[in-house]
């Protein structure tokens, strides 16, 4: 109450917090830095804390699904309620309510199902999974990972990402041999050429894949689409109609979120 009286009689004066909550929140923060699963030890000294200290919270946090500890290894990653908290921020993100309905759009016109891409620590997660007219014999829905390496939403993540932000899951997919890195930067290159990465055959047989950015307004990459079908009927050329209509939607998307402002409203040009 005190707090809360301090913070109505004088605007400028920061609010008192409560500790407990202040320290729980270095626990989360320093296993989003570190953006991979993280035993006990290791996520209590980045949170700065004794892990004596540290247990009692990983214990209320996993309680709470803010954090979820695997059985087996004891490593902990990010629970089921910080999914769901972070689903309720995508949503209220100007390039995701931009995308969806063109997206949506897009499925119909081509007949492929389209997914919508966002960054997480453990790579390229999907979003949203618009189903379309072909049938596809792939397990993908909201939630699943994009290998890094054999998927071409995860090459489009790497071509238009700074390597020093790439998620740790990179080390564990790519081979340790010079002419394989060599090849996957060919791919990185051929991607950045076009404005879009491909696959084929790849990960899964007989079906390809077609993965196109969305930036905003300063190059920072925010989303990636990614249309996927039989290879029979998906047409990967560079040039080809699904191509085509994948990018053209991606830029139109962010042409969307540049008018609108980062926080959804008109711009005063223009409106």
């Amino acid at each position: 109450m005190d707090g809360m009286a301090d913070a109505r009689g004088q605007p400028g004066r920061t609010s008192r917090g409560v500790q407990s909550v202040d320290v729980a929140a270095r626990v989360l923060q320093a296993l989003a830095q570190a953006r991979r699963a993280l035993g006990p030890g290791d996520l209590a000294a980045l949170a700065g804390l004794p892990p004596a200290q540290a247990h009692p919270y990983l214990v209320s946090l996993t309680r709470l699904g803010l954090l979820k500890r695997d059985p087996m290894s004891g490593d902990y990653t990010p629970g089921p309620m910080t999914l769901r908290l972070a689903l309720l921020h995508l949503e209220n993100d100007p390039a995701y309510r931009a995308a969806v309905p063109r997206v949506v759009a897009l499925a119909r016109e081509t007949g492929l199902c389209v997914a919508i891409c966002t960054s997480a620590p453990q790579g390229p997660v999907v979003v949203h999974f618009e189903r379309a007219a072909f049938p596809l014999h792939v397990n993908l829905h909201v939630g699943s990972v994009m290998s890094l390496t054999t998927t071409s939403t995860g090459r489009a993540f790497c071509a238009f990402t700074p390597q020093a932000q790439w998620p740790q899951a990179w080390h564990e997919q790519m081979p340790a041999l010079p002419a394989e890195r060599e090849r996957f930067d060919a791919l990185l290159d051929e991607t950045r050429s076009h404005g879009a990465a491909r696959s084929v055959n790849t990960p899964s047989p007989s079906v390809s894949s077609l993965c196109a950015p969305v930036f905003d307004a300063s190059g920072q990459l925010r989303l990636a689409l990614t249309a996927i079908g039989p290879t029979a009927a998906l047409d990967v050329a560079w040039d080809g109609a699904a191509a085509s209509a994948l990018r053209a939607t991606a830029s139109a998307i962010a042409a969307q979120v540049d008018a609108r402002g980062e926080d959804g409203e008109t711009g005063k040009e223009g409106a």
